[in-house]
């Protein structure tokens, strides 16, 4: 069983991990058994705080990806463009040159365009000008924006904040968590729930 790594900086975002991080664990549907650990790393391993008011202790500090990593999701979040998120920076390094899943939801996409790794990949992200106003001279990625909830570009996936279950959906089909039906069947439940409207 590999592990998928969560990155937490004060003021994440609560739900945008919230549908990923139980799929890995314990599969996308009931009867479907989960196939990755998951940890949660956040700078110096201290507790994190999130939007909503939630405190967690993370599993461990941001010094390097485990040796069975499969994958690295940015959680998004108010912290992007603190001094903290600076150690990612490291990590994400340490994911592209092993060939391990990159996943980023919201102001860790804009976090992204800012250190260049947008500029040679599809992707999204809140809004492409927020992309431009973060990334700066840095992202020159915008004729490959896309206007999407969550964009898969082999090993890379991007979302916008409010496309947490697209993210999810995208995640867990470029970790193969399970069949592409089954993935499909939760992301239609969550999306839908008991009740179509």
């Amino acid at each position: 069983m590999k592990t998928v790594q969560f990155v937490l900086l004060d003021r994440f975002a609560d739900w945008e991990a919230a549908f990923l991080a139980p799929a890995l664990r314990e599969g996308v549907m009931p009867g479907h058994p989960g196939k990755y650990r998951v940890t949660f790393a956040a700078p110096d391993g201290r507790p994190v705080r999130s939007i909503g008011g939630l405190r967690v202790q993370p599993d461990c500090g941001l010094e390097q990806l485990p040796a069975d990593c499969a994958g690295l999701i940015l959680v998004g979040g108010m912290s992007w463009q603190t001094p903290q998120a600076a150690a990612v920076v490291p990590l994400v390094e340490e994911a592209l040159r092993r060939s391990i899943l990159v996943g980023a939801i919201c102001n860790a996409v804009s976090f992204l365009a800012a250190h260049g790794y947008l500029n040679d990949r599809r992707h999204t992200g809140n809004t492409l000008d927020m992309l431009r106003a973060w990334g700066g001279a840095a992202y020159t990625g915008e004729r490959l924006y896309e206007e999407r909830q969550a964009v898969r570009d082999g090993l890379w996936v991007t979302a916008n904040g409010t496309g947490y279950l697209e993210f999810t959906r995208e995640c867990l089909l470029a970790l193969e968590a399970d069949t592409p039906e089954a993935v499909a069947a939760s992301y239609a439940f969550n999306k839908q729930g008991f009740c179509k409207e």
